[in-house]
């Protein structure tokens, strides 16, 4: 798929989603909305628009990174423990820090989110059955291993519904004021594609990679800090969104081939897209009442997850 139709896509679906809502602001009000409506437009639907786009680039851009310093197709933050250990960072802030701000939070679910992401890489070099499955399926025993500990804390503590929040992506409160920390992702994604091509070579192996005089450890190292920092930003933004990370550069890699720095671009693209098409839907399917966005892509990315395994199974 060329990147000018994913572009437009884009378009077209951002224009659809600033005009979805109970109150009722049709693009042809636009300049003469109310006080009222111009409140709502710029104050919760413009917010939750560029909240729901940076997201989906971050989260795709996070599992690309991710397959690539792995040699992994089906590893992604969602199947690696690193949502889940950035989760338990947010628990031990209200935990030992219950003033905590945003920038605080953040922190610690960033240091808990690389933490986990350092745990999962170590798991995946003791392992000696380096099957594309197989070690998802220890990714994710290991994220439900931390999820279980961050249950036990939270009821301990009665932060049981505190947590609940962090569990299913929604972006039905996003609102100015509290969606600005999502611009961290920016200079993320801006920093991922200027490494682009030292992490294509680090993902050819590191004996490889020291070959030919790159810094193995270190570019790993900056890849997976850039991984667990969007992966903190997003969920402390909206919360957890599964399998987004893991479909989407499987998806691009089946019609584009598997060059990093090439692939960039439509993995944004496309994870902007599908991320914004799901928020739609989720609007619409019970209109005037919404589901949550982890809820839609979670459903949609395990399906497409599903197809992924079958189709490598049938070409294997």
């Amino acid at each position: 798929m060329k990147k000018r139709y994913l572009a437009i896509l884009l378009v077209l679906l951002s224009c659809i989603s600033l005009f979805i809502g109970v109150s009722g602001i049709s693009p042809f009000d636009i300049f003469r909305m109310t006080e009222e409506e111009a409140t709502i437009f710029f104050s919760a639907r413009v917010p939750r628009l560029v909240s729901i786009i940076i997201a989906g680039v971050a989260m795709s851009i996070s599992g690309l990174i991710m397959q690539q310093l792995s040699h992994n197709k089906f590893v992604s933050p969602t199947t690696a423990g690193t949502e889940d250990s950035a989760r338990f960072g947010i628990l031990i802030a209200m935990m030992f820090i219950p003033a905590a701000g945003l920038m605080v939070k953040m922190s610690l679910a960033f240091v808990f989110a690389l933490l986990g992401t350092f745990i999962f890489m170590k798991i995946l070099d003791k392992v000696k059955l380096k099957d594309a499955v197989f070690i998802p399926l220890v990714g994710l025993m290991f994220g439900n291993i931390i999820t279980s500990m961050t249950t036990f804390f939270a009821y301990k503590n009665d932060l049981i519904q505190n947590m609940t929040a962090w569990l299913q992506g929604n972006f039905s409160m996003t609102v100015k004021g509290q969606y600005e920390l999502i611009y961290i992702s920016i200079p993320l994604v801006l920093i991922s594609y200027l490494f682009a091509n030292k992490f294509t070579v680090a993902g050819m192996g590191e004996e490889f990679a020291v070959n030919l005089g790159l810094k193995y450890k270190q570019v790993v190292n900056i890849g997976l800090s850039l991984v667990a920092m969007m992966s903190a930003v997003v969920i402390l933004t909206a919360g957890m969104i599964p399998f987004l990370g893991l479909i989407i550069p499987n998806i691009v890699s089946i019609y584009n081939g598997d060059h990093l720095q090439k692939n960039l671009s439509h993995t944004a693209l496309l994870g902007a897209v599908f991320i914004l098409a799901c928020d739609i839907f989720g609007r619409l399917i019970i209109y005037p009442y919404e589901i949550p966005i982890g809820l839609t892509v979670g459903v949609i990315g395990s399906g497409v997850f599903i197809y992924l395994l079958l189709r490598r199974k049938a070409y294997a």
